[in-house]
């Protein structure tokens, strides 16, 4: 993949996510990551109806969620709840673009 494509999908990325949660400045995928992780971990514990708000806005499938955080139950939820929540984004954009064309 070229550095334009690469930097073409985390802008459709960012973009979508910024919907959901104001993350700014993000420069890489992994640091996109870092922060879902802590917006998560910190609607986990602070307000969790606004988190399953979020994921079912996000169209992420509730029994592949809850099968994930079985499977991978040595992970903090926030991690494996934030890479589900990008999957489905990934997913969204990979439709788009399909359809655009």
């Amino acid at each position: 993949m070229s550095g334009n494509t690469i930097m073409d999908e985390l802008t459709s990325l960012s973009n979508i996510i910024n919907k959901d949660f104001d993350i700014d400045n993000i420069t890489t995928e992994a640091l996109m990551r870092e922060r879902l992780i802590e917006a998560f971990a910190y609607l986990l514990d602070n307000d969790i109806s606004k988190m399953m708000n979020i994921l079912y806005r996000t169209d992420v499938d509730e029994a592949k969620l809850k099968s994930l955080l079985i499977s991978n139950s040595e992970l903090p939820s926030a991690e494996v709840i934030a890479d589900a929540y990008i999957a489905r984004q990934k997913q969204k954009i990979e439709t788009w673009k399909k359809y655009s064309r």
